[in-house]
């Protein structure tokens, strides 16, 4: 593992799709439509991630350990996957950075990633798809019943936003927690 491949380049330019420490799904919409033959995976332990509030070292340590074997899974599948460990003494330590590097060592068509649940790094991440060499396709995280789209439909021309009438809403659009059209005990909360 961790290993970068330059052999994807004689099949052809593929996609560069980003998998976050906190996106370890074989269902990630960054990886739909994934060709072994010519896309690459990155994954990056990366200081900024890691520091930019506190954390305890035995749940960064978890959260490496997990990445490291969703990147083995991968790779026993066929997947080319570019992993930067923590130490890796060419790390820069920030994933856009890891982002600009990847592009500056391989040639690829695009970027694709799935949202990212983290505003700070999806402001920088949005920054990144601006200026990025290449076209960048941003897609929804599906792993949440409910979208950001969604909410914003849900959110929109009210004056004040409450929780629990969003809440009760979604109840009632999935039937979760639900008895007919009755909240499941006959209470909402």
């Amino acid at each position: 593992m961790g290993k970068t491949s330059t052999a994807n380049t004689a099949a052809g330019r593929g996609t560069l799709r980003l998998v976050l420490g906190d996106q370890l799904s074989d269902g990630l919409s960054a990886l739909e439509g994934l060709d072994s033959s010519r896309d690459v995976v990155l994954m990056a332990e990366v200081r900024d991630e890691a520091t930019y509030v506190k954390h305890h070292k035995q749940k960064i340590a978890l959260i490496f350990a997990a990445m490291r074997s969703f990147a083995s899974r991968l790779e026993d599948r066929g997947v080319t996957v570019r992993y930067v460990r923590i130490d890796d003494p060419g790390n820069t330590h920030s994933i856009t950075s890891e982002l600009d590097r990847a592009l500056d060592d391989q040639p690829f068509e695009a970027v694709a990633m799935t949202e990212c649940g983290e505003w700070r790094l999806g402001q920088a991440l949005a920054a990144f798809a601006e200026t990025a060499k290449v076209p960048v396709e941003v897609r929804e995280d599906r792993r949440f019943i409910c979208s950001h789209d969604r909410f914003r439909r849900w959110a929109s021309g009210k004056s004040s936003l409450r929780m629990e009438f969003f809440y009760r809403e979604m109840r009632r659009e999935t039937g979760i927690l639900m008895d007919g059209k009755a909240p499941e005990g006959g209470q909402w909360n």
